[in-house]
């Protein structure tokens, strides 16, 4: 099969059964059960996926060339550091896009470079923020059970029902399917947001039910509609391939 048609059926196979999952029953952190999983999983299936299809729905976050969009917490543009890999490297403060988004399917590619000598949260971490109040961790958590804040985790709700890292210095995926918060003509929350989460192509959240944003976002506020954070905890984590699809 032709590369580029390969990578547009994958897409199209993620949003699939991600669409599946969140017609599923509702799933709490509370009800989640978690697993190690035995090694590496290996290169995901989903390393280097493009959109479907380039329309009005499609956000190219990050192409490898160009950084623009981003700007940091306080307003000014982001200092992230695009490299000739065509990565992105966290640098001086969160990065958070200018455009936001309501229902989506994101993807989004992340290295986390081993860090010699360093233990539990000093292990490349950063953070995928979706409407920029909810964070998804990063880190280095390779032969780690899973845990409430380890790689994959949704920070201090939720472990992953698997730990799907792979070892430190190797390219990762998360495609993540999130649903937002709706909310009634008085502004009151009607229904809690929701996500399906792959980590490297395999199900670490089946629609799950988040309860309450997390901490370290841009507020404590849950919203209809909100930006991207990329987080900057102080390590170079490297992101590529960032894209996202509204589904609103």
């Amino acid at each position: 099969m032709n590369g580029i048609r390969h990578k547009h059926w994958i897409g199209l196979a993620v949003l699939a059964v991600c669409s599946v999952a969140l017609s599923a029953k509702p799933q709490s952190g509370a009800e989640a059960t978690t697993q190690p999983m035995a090694g590496d999983p290996g290169p995901s299936a989903t390393l280097g996926a493009k959109p479907s299809q380039a329309d009005d729905k499609t956000a190219i976050l990050f192409d490898g060339l160009s950084w623009r969009g981003w700007q940091r917490k306080d307003g000014p543009e982001s200092q992230w550091i695009v490299r000739d890999d065509g990565s992105v490297q966290a640098s001086g403060g969160d990065a958070v896009t200018n455009s936001t988004f309501g229902d989506f399917q994101l993807h989004v590619e992340f290295y986390c470079p081993k860090m010699s000598g360093k233990q539990g949260q000093a292990r490349s971490n950063s953070g995928v923020y979706l409407h920029g109040r909810y964070e998804i961790q990063v880190l280095d958590s390779f032969g780690d059970p899973p845990t409430g804040n380890g790689c994959g985790a949704l920070y201090s709700i939720a472990a992953p029902m698997v730990n799907a890292s792979r070892p430190p210095g190797t390219w990762q995926t998360y495609d993540i399917i999130f649903r937002a918060p709706r909310f009634d003509d008085q502004d009151k929350i009607t229904e809690l947001p929701r996500l399906t989460v792959l980590h490297n192509g395999i199900v670490i959240h089946n629609n799950l039910e988040l309860p309450s944003t997390t901490p370290g976002g841009l507020d404590r506020t849950m919203v209809d509609v909100g930006p991207l954070l990329l987080q900057f905890h102080g390590d170079p984590v490297r992101y590529r391939n960032i894209w996202l699809r509204t589904l609103d």
